[in-house]
Formats: C-alpha cells, sequence, structure tokens
C-alpha cells in the first residue's frame, strides 16, 4: 500500500507506549517498588570479607517450610578485589558464620522476612543444583533478576564467589509474599 503508515497510529498500533507527561502523568515502576512500599523487600549483605585462598565467599537465604511466603529474588550483586567466579546454586549447605538478620528495605518498618541468611567462607556441600555462573573481572558486580528466581518454601539460594584470595562482598534482595 503506497503511503500507509504503520507505525503507531491510533487506529492501528503496533505497540503501546506510556507516556509520561505533565497532562497524563503516570508511574512505572518495578516490581521491587510495590514490595518495599507494603513492607516486604529485604536485602542481606557479607559486608567486605577476606576470603583466603581455596576458599568462596558464602551467601544463602533459606525459606522454611512452614513460611507461607514465596520468596522472589530481585537481585545479587557485589564486588571483587580480583578476578573471581560466582557460582549460584538452588538449595547447598554451608555452615559457621554469622547469621545476619534480613533488613526491610522500607526504613523504620518493624516488618521481619521469614527467611534466615547465613554468611561464611569455604566451599558449598551437599548436593546443590548450579544454575548460573559467571566470570567476574575485578570491580563491582550486578544480576538483576526483577523477581525471575522464585524460591518457595523447604528451599534455599546460595550465592558462592571465589575462589582465591580475594576481599569479596555480596548483597541479595528479595521480597516475599
Amino acid at each position: 500500500m503506497t503511503n500507509y503508515s504503520v507505525f503507531n497510529r491510533e487506529n492501528r498500533p503496533l505497540y503501546t507506549l506510556l507516556n509520561n507527561t505533565y497532562t497524563s502523568p503516570a508511574v512505572v515502576s518495578p516490581p521491587e517498588g510495590s514490595a518495599s512500599a507494603a513492607g516486604r523487600l529485604f536485602t542481606i549483605t557479607s559486608g567486605s570479607t577476606s576470603v583466603g585462598a581455596g576458599s568462596n565467599l558464602l551467601i544463602q537465604i533459606s525459606n522454611p517450610n512452614v513460611s507461607g511466603r514465596t520468596l522472589y529474588v530481585s537481585s545479587i550483586s557485589g564486588g571483587i578485589s580480583a578476578a573471581a567466579t560466582i557460582n549460584v546454586y538452588s538449595s547447598g549447605t554451608i555452615t559457621g558464620g554469622t547469621t545476619p538478620t534480613p533488613f526491610n528495605c522500607q526504613f523504620g518498618n518493624s516488618g521481619t522476612s521469614v527467611a534466615s541468611a547465613r554468611v561464611t567462607t569455604g566451599s558449598v556441600v551437599g548436593s546443590p543444583t548450579l544454575f548460573l555462573t559467571s566470570l567476574l573481572a575485578a570491580g563491582q558486580f550486578t544480576f538483576p533478576f526483577t523477581g525471575g528466581i522464585v524460591i518457595p518454601p523447604n528451599r534455599s539460594i546460595t550465592i558462592s564467589v571465589g575462589t582465591g584470595s580475594i576481599t569479596a562482598a555480596a548483597n541479595i534482595v528479595w521480597w516475599e509474599f
């Protein structure tokens, strides 16, 4: 068809684009925004941790069997002082270390997470299932999932950053419903 415009005609749109204008304002945000507003967005961090040769920085969140909630991973981020590998597992066992309390991302909200957390150095044992691995250069890293990893009750996610003599930090952010 001659002179037939296929781009964004009101009577035959190919796609819809929300315009945020002064005359018709709209707020568009990822699900984390609503989760935080509801007091259900949580995070834990390992802090800056010295990792010895042959070890890994390990960070894990577990959803207890009777929690009644599902965890949705928003992102995994952190930083390392030298090249390393990140491995993300479903399940796995880590022992020792600390058990930090998940932080509610709505400042001042007293709501608590159903998840338990553990941070340590060492190796993941048991029968974990590796589902993400990536080589990392020294510096910061981030893996946005926007809820794409779902942790039902009686499941856990374990992040391993290493192996080697490095200083590393890892963070995991999730929401619960």
